[in-house]
């Protein structure tokens, strides 16, 4: 499984910024922008959230498998794969729905005046802090899941040759 890179989150957030806030001045020209719903940047907390309870709780599980104290719950390898993956999916969904609300917000920065563009800009805002959120979470859990090195490998990061 490939890790998350943070380059193709940036492209991808930076990708749907422009195209966002390209978007939301012809749509601004045409006829009225659409809001940001207020329940973006909570969903996208609650989100975080779970990425980050279930890095937590993983990672205590392995913590407590690798002492090996009595009655530790073990991890299941599939379990953890599919954490892995969800968080990954996640962080992708994230740096893209992040970046829409980023362009959004860039856009609504010139209509700060306008109390409800006001409120629209600082729901933008927090979209992309809670995306942020949740990218951050998803590189704690793929962390927590990193197998370790094997001790067969040269410290190169080749595998020997049989």
């Amino acid at each position: 499984m490939k890790q998350l890179r943070i380059r193709t989150l940036a492209a991808v957030f930076v990708v749907a910024g422009v195209l966002s806030w390209a978007g939301a001045r012809l749509w601004n020209a045409v006829g009225t922008l659409p809001r940001v719903p207020l329940a973006a940047p909570i969903v996208l907390a609650l989100i975080a959230i779970v990425l980050l309870a279930t890095a937590l709780s993983l990672r205590a599980r392995l913590k407590a498998q690798r002492e090996r104290r009595p009655g530790a719950k073990g991890v299941d390898p599939l379990m953890a794969a599919r954490a892995v993956v969800f968080g990954q999916a996640s962080a992708l969904v994230a740096a893209l729905v992040a970046g829409m609300y980023g362009g959004t917000g860039v856009f609504l920065l010139g209509w700060l005046e306008d109390p409800a563009r006001r409120d629209q800009a600082i729901y933008a805002g927090l979209s992309v802090l809670a995306g942020i959120g949740v990218i951050a979470a998803a590189f704690f859990l793929e962390r927590v899941c990193r197998l370790p090195e094997d001790d067969d490998q040269h410290r190169d990061g080749t595998a020997p040759v049989t």
